[in-house]
């Protein structure tokens, strides 16, 4: 039994039909979900459902019973997860789960020293349990979705061009589709055991070359200028976004600049047998489907 955990998140939903779509019994598949009642959609396929939540211990022991490989999908909510991500993989070691491969993230730097050590803290403590807790792993270190580029970039990139902090870092950036497509081949097959893939491009791209990508598919010239951490926070708070979010942007910004997502990687090619979509792909699909 595959148990995958944030079962109805983009890159759960996407595991689960990357399985289908190549053969795996969906009965053989458990979702786990906090409202049963958004899982409707997956039992008509067949998987099967139980309701699970990271803060409550008893129901992911429920949940958990009787899995061979548990994809443990990582939590968002980023004041709480450290004390969710423990409760999940203990009770993954109580309930017997024997492999556990779970959602990380690409960096260089694990000290408090990186600008994004509050996102960073959970995962590099989860990754630790995981590795101490004598079940068999696999850490799939993903780098930054392409998916969540254009966030970056701004609504009106075509006309304003790209004003965002990164420098001249780069970023081996990824689709959220080949990421998952990867991984329902980890989970799937054999081989992969007490292992870290670093799921990043083949590829690494600045935010300069982004603007030149833009310029090719827009027809136009498209600037990228860097306005530097201090002056992006406070026209993004002039702009009318909350400090929080404009915490993580300028964080994103500080961590793409100092190199975290540059490294490339071929794990996620041999993976799925093909080269990952490309920056300059993705970007063309987006803004062709967007006009």
């Amino acid at each position: 039994m595959i148990t995958i955990t944030g079962a109805t998140g983009n890159y759960g939903r996407l595991v689960i039909d990357f399985l289908l779509k190549k053969g795996y019994q969906a009965g053989q598949i458990r979702a786990v979900l906090r409202d049963r009642s958004k899982g409707e959609d997956l039992m008509k396929k067949g998987v099967k459902i139980a309701v699970g939540n990271y803060d409550d211990y008893n129901s992911l022991l429920t949940a958990f019973a009787g899995t061979d490989k548990l994809l443990f999908i990582s939590g968002s909510d980023v004041a709480r997860r450290g004390k969710q991500h423990e409760n999940v993989v203990a009770a993954a070691k109580e309930c017997g789960v024997k492999h556990i491969v779970y959602t990380s993230f690409q960096r260089i730097n694990d000290t408090e020293t990186s600008p994004i050590a509050l996102v960073a803290r959970a995962h590099i403590d989860t990754e630790k349990q995981i590795k101490l807790s004598g079940m068999d792993y696999t850490i799939l270190k993903n780098t930054l979705y392409l998916d969540g580029l254009p966030s970056f970039l701004g609504n009106n990139v075509a006309e304003t061009g790209i004003f965002f902090p990164a420098g001249k870092g780069s970023g081996a950036f990824a689709t959220r589709s080949d990421m998952a497509e990867a991984t329902s081949e980890v989970l799937k097959g054999r081989g992969h055991e007490n292992k870290d893939y670093l799921f990043s491009n083949s590829e690494s791209v600045t935010f300069s070359d982004i603007a030149d990508l833009l310029s090719g598919i827009f027809g136009k010239t498209i600037k990228y200028t860097d306005p530097g951490n201090q002056l992006f926070r406070e026209t993004m708070a002039v702009a009318g976004l909350p400090e929080p979010v404009i915490a993580i942007f300028a964080g994103f910004g500080a961590a793409i600049s100092q190199g975290e997502f540059s490294g490339t990687g071929f794990d996620l090619e041999k993976l799925l047998g093909r080269n990952p979509a490309s920056v300059k792909e993705f970007l063309t699909n987006y803004y062709s489907s967007n006009r």
